[in-house]
């Protein structure tokens, strides 16, 4: 039996059914977004690259290193030790004190390091000019400073090996310590003579309680330079190889967000690697800085800076071994 053709017509020429509106995005979570708007998710942000989150349970130590410990440094602190990864992290500054733009180019202003905290350089900014120091974005920066750790520590007084022990104080905002009847800073360390406090409570804390770092990764050439000088000029009495590696970041907020997801990239080709030559090699003498394992990550760690750069071009790399 045949078919009318003027049905067959109308069936072609018939409107498809409307499909139903897509679901409406979900809500960023404002509480995980950087300076510029960007997400500080680090599992979103490793996604979006289509890099792989691997954990076995071991990680290596990390330092990030900038001028004044509060931009550069503290980004990559932030996103080194945020879930899922959570390495263990120091950050320190290399400056003669911390210099935060103030007004005008010469009217900075200026702080001295181990004794001020990111709170109190909050505070007196706010006082000083909020709508200035919300534009330029350092109320935010500090905001989130003072949720990573107390405040900016300098490099050159850092005692490697000098267990990071809680001073005695009470517990401050942003994961801190004020000590009781002072200045409402972190002093060098009672028992040690000059190793600095670090709270319990600081991000990243949790694996560099004794005070040794695998990896220094510094975020400006002079602060390299600054860092290997001082480390040929110590005694080296712990007879302990580090690899600093710089990355080179400009001093603003939008370039320290990118920098800081260079830094994760880096943390987890590296990491990686070590894994890979404790597995080969087993880890007997790892702890102390030697044995096969280490041996083998030492030797490949040149190869794994390379390769990272090839993927991140646009910041300059250096390398060297040191020893602590």
């Amino acid at each position: 039996m045949t078919s009318d053709p003027r049905l067959r017509r109308r069936q072609a020429t018939a409107t498809p059914p409307v499909p139903p509106p897509p679901p409406p995005e979900p809500e960023p979570d404002s509480t995980r977004m950087g300076l510029d708007g960007a997400s500080n998710d680090v599992a979103t942000i490793q996604q979006q690259n289509g890099d792989t989150i691997e954990d076995d349970g071991f990680k290596l130590r990390f330092c990030t290193v900038c001028a004044s410990n509060n931009n550069r440094s503290m980004e990559a602190h932030l996103r080194l030790s945020s879930p899922p990864h959570s390495y263990p992290v120091l950050s320190f500054g290399t400056g003669s004190l911390v210099r935060l733009p103030g007004p005008s180019l010469n009217q900075p202003n200026v702080y001295h390091f181990n004794t001020t905290s990111y709170n109190a350089m909050h505070s007196e900014l706010l006082a000083k000019d909020p709508r200035l120091y919300r534009a330029n974005g350092l109320l935010q920066m500090l905001e989130r400073n003072r949720s990573v750790k107390w405040g900016p520590e300098r490099w050159q007084d850092w005692v490697p090996g000098m267990p990071r022990v809680v001073p005695r104080g009470t517990a401050m905002e942003g994961g801190g310590m004020e000590v009781e009847g002072g200045g409402g800073g972190v002093p060098p360390n009672e028992e040690g003579g000059g190793g600095l406090g670090a709270s319990e409570m600081d991000r990243g804390a949790k694996g560099v309680e004794a005070g040794w770092v695998d990896v220094v990764i510094t975020c400006e050439e002079r602060c390299w330079d600054a860092v290997v000088d001082d480390l040929f000029q110590r005694s080296s009495s712990g007879n302990r190889p580090v690899h600093v590696i710089n990355v080179d970041i400009k001093d603003n907020h939008e370039e320290a967000l990118v920098g800081g997801n260079a830094i994760l990239d880096l943390a987890g080709r590296l990491n990686r690697v070590a894994r890979e030559e404790r597995e080969r090699s087993g880890t007997a003498g790892w702890e102390g800085g030697g044995g096969g394992a280490r041996e083998g990550f030492d030797e490949r760690v040149p190869e794994v800076v390379a390769e990272w750069q090839e993927k991140w071009p646009g910041l300059p790399a250096l390398w060297t071994l040191a020893w602590f």
